[in-house]
Order: C-alpha cells, then structure tokens, then sequence
C-alpha cells in the first residue's frame, strides 16, 4: 500500500511512495505528529537523480525491520532539496557543522523545535568504509532521545551556536574590498595546482566560484587569477566528466583529477558552466571554449529539452537498463 508521498507533487518523493517506511511531507501535520507522539523527527533529504540517495532506498528504506523500526521510533520525513532549496540549505549548513562534510542523501535528526543534534549523509546497511550502519544509528539517536535528554540539548546548543558564529563572522564584515581580498587568499590557498579546480576529491565544477572570479577580474586585472579559471576550464572539460562525444558536463568527478564522472547530469550545472565558457568565448576568442560552449548547449537542447517546451532537470545516474531517464520539473 502506498504512503503519503503517492500525492506529493515531487518525483522523487513520489519515487518513495512504495517504501514501507511511513514518510511525511514537511509540514506541520508532521511536526504535530512528533509533538503528539514525543518522539524525534527523522529527516532525509535527497534529489532524483542522485545515486547514492537510490542506493540507500534500495538498502534501508525498502527493508521492512528498519522501516518498522524508523516509523516506531521517528516522525520521517523526506524532503526533495531541488522543490525546498531553502530546507536544504538550512540543514546543510547544520550536517557541515556536524560531520564536517555534505552531500546526499542527508541524514538529520531533530528535536521538536526542528533544532538538528545528529546529522551525516548516506549510512550503509551493515558498517563498511569506517560507516556505522543506518541501524545503528537509528539505534543510537532512538536510545540518546529516551536516556541522554541533556546530552541532546547540548548538541542543539553547540550546533546553533556555531552556525549564529559563522553567520555573525560575516554580517559583521562590512569593508567590501576586505572581503574580496579575503575571498581571493582563501581560494588562492584551496587552487589545486596539479589538476585546477578548489579543494580535493570529490570534485564538483565550481561553477559559482569561476562566474565571481571573473567578476572579480572584470574590476582586478590579475593574471595568477584568470589563470585559475582557464586552467580550471580546460581540465573540467578535458576529463571524463565532460562527455567527450555528447556534450554536457556530469554532476561531480570522483577522483581530483577530472577523470571518473558520477554519471548524473543535471540543467543548473550545464546552465551555469555554459554561462562561464561564453564569458571565456567573449573574453579570449579560444576555439577551445567556443566548442565546449556549442557542445553543451547541444546537449542541453537535444537531451534535456521536453517535448512541451520546457527543460527536464536532470538525467539520472541509474539507468536500470535503458536509456536514462529524463526527469521533468
């Protein structure tokens, strides 16, 4: 028998409809629930087209002993980040706090305040790769809400102060050639020098960061910078996270050097990176970008354009198959 998510308008939370865990939409009849009940809320957060967020459906969400256990224990809810990026940005910022990384599926716990005190991402069924199991957890946040109440409370505590710090730290900043340079030393420290980009693997086109620092060089000339950008444009596209043949850049590289795609594809990051390499067109004549540019727009045209008119938002990574499938906003 179905559950509540049969009549949500999200595809992906319809996608949980068959789960035999009994999943609520956020909303208060969720929170009231929790209230009434005086149990936890369990938050799971995820998208369509993210892979690991089918693979712990298949592992977890679909077993029966832990969903039995999960809708004794918790009010669960699911949430799909690309219909409440506002939900998800909050508790994003929290599970950074906790973990020290995100990512999806995200894996929250709240008090009846919707405040988090425990948050990670994907749990496997059994411990492996250092991961307790999501058993395990269940098990430990369930005993934790019953026996160590205080405990809980102190968790709210640091978490919500920490975020209100990081918060405060950059309402109170209020010289805006201070925070340019700033942001500047920050990704100047972060560039990978071997294989461009910021940070390590995994590595996620940074889209964003390249559309500021070319803002940034539209005001401040600075070879060292644009060299940052035109080294990170060539290596993304040089790799298997591009296609190759189609077009279209996937959504993250699993390794630092560009090489092993995660297969999804999805329509804001073509969106954007489309974006930078016409800025790089403009602003170098290279051929290189002007085919990287046509080819993506080729591929958003031909494999994310819908037949009504509009766009689908993403390709999945799970073929299952066949054909990816296209799913449509």
């Amino acid at each position: 028998m179905a559950n509540r998510l049969a009549g949500a308008s999200s595809p992906y939370l319809r996608q949980h409809k068959d789960n035999p865990v009994d999943w609520f939409e956020w909303g208060e009849e969720a929170f009231q629930e929790a209230r009434s009940r005086n149990v936890p809320i369990l938050l799971s957060i995820g998208y369509a087209a993210c892979h690991w967020c089918h693979v712990m459906a298949h592992e977890s969400f679909e077993d029966l002993e832990i969903a039995k256990f999960m809708n004794q224990e918790f009010v669960n809810i699911k949430v799909d980040r690309e219909e409440r990026p506002d939900i998800d940005s909050i508790y994003m910022a929290a599970t950074q706090a906790i973990s020290g990384h995100g990512g999806w599926p995200m894996t929250v716990f709240l008090d009846l305040q919707l405040r988090p005190f425990y948050a990670g991402t994907y749990y496997p069924p059994t411990p492996r790769h250092g991961l307790p199991s999501f058993r395990e957890v269940l098990e430990a946040m369930a005993d934790a809400w019953l026996n160590q109440q205080e405990l809980i409370n102190k968790s709210v505590d640091q978490i919500v102060e920490q975020i209100q710090a990081q918060n405060s730290k950059l309402r109170h900043q209020t010289d805006k050639a201070a925070v340019l340079e700033t942001a500047i030393e920050n990704l100047r420290l972060e560039f990978d020098l071997d294989h461009a980009g910021f940070g390590g693997a995994p590595k996620f086109p940074p889209h964003t960061t390249l559309k500021f620092l070319l803002r940034y060089l539209s005001h401040n000339p600075n070879p060292e910078v644009m060299g940052w950008v035109e080294r990170t444009a060539i290596a993304m596209a040089s790799g298997g996270m591009y296609d190759q043949i189609g077009g279209g850049f996937a959504r993250y590289s699993v390794d630092n050097r560009w090489l092993v795609p995660h297969f999804e594809k999805m329509l804001y990051d073509n969106a954007l990176l489309i974006e930078v390499y016409a800025e790089l067109v403009i602003r170098t004549q290279n051929p290189r970008y002007r085919k990287i540019l046509r080819d993506s727009v080729d591929f958003v045209l031909r494999e994310l354009k819908t037949k009504e008119g509009g766009f689908a938002a993403s390709l999945d990574a799970d073929s299952e198959g066949s054909r990816r499938k296209v799913l449509r906003i």
